[in-house]
């Protein structure tokens, strides 16, 4: 796998990946995301701001992520347990590579950057009618923290606490 900052030239894949995700949510009955949330505009806006990652087998999207310190305000709600977080945002994994151990194979790619770039922990929200997506970040060690309401239900605010484990990180990131 190759990872990389997303530039205007991926917008298309990923908004088209992202409409297949949501198809296959919808037919898992997973109603997380919909026609008002997320959208090609809210992933144009992560590309400006470089916070956008995209995931590449040799030609193919695979994944995508978004990592920043910005969070909403249900976020300041909830105790924490430590002081330098980042946060990730819209990853998903093209519906084409699931079931593939590429959600945590990502996961713990990001992990080593955000260590990489001297942060302590990582921090998400995750929905709690998303089981798939439970069991990756239960699996994975994540701790949950609280919850938030939003407009889809109820989601778990969860974090992992991030400790380097080597010097010889290879992260292969391209910028």
């Amino acid at each position: 796998m190759y990872y990389r900052l997303a530039t205007m030239d991926d917008l298309t894949e990923i908004c088209n990946m992202i409409e297949a995700a949501k198809q296959l949510m919808s037919e898992q009955g997973i109603e997380q995301w919909d026609d008002i949330y997320p959208v090609c505009e809210d992933f144009e806006e992560d590309i400006n701001k470089k916070t956008m990652f995209v995931v590449m087998d040799d030609v193919q999207l695979a994944a995508i992520y978004v990592i920043s310190e910005e969070c909403d305000d249900e976020y300041l709600k909830c105790e924490w347990e430590n002081k330098k977080p980042c946060i990730i945002h819209r990853f998903c994994v093209s519906p084409s590579f699931q079931n593939k151990g590429i959600g945590a194979t990502v996961l713990n790619h990001i992990e080593k950057q955000l260590i990489e770039s001297g942060y302590d922990s990582v921090r998400l929200d995750v929905f709690t009618k998303n089981p798939y997506a439970l069991r990756l970040y239960d699996k994975n060690g994540y701790i949950k923290r609280g919850y938030a309401d939003w407009r889809k239900g109820r989601f778990l605010l969860m974090e992992k606490k991030l400790e380097r484990i080597a010097d010889s990180i290879d992260l292969r990131i391209h910028y």
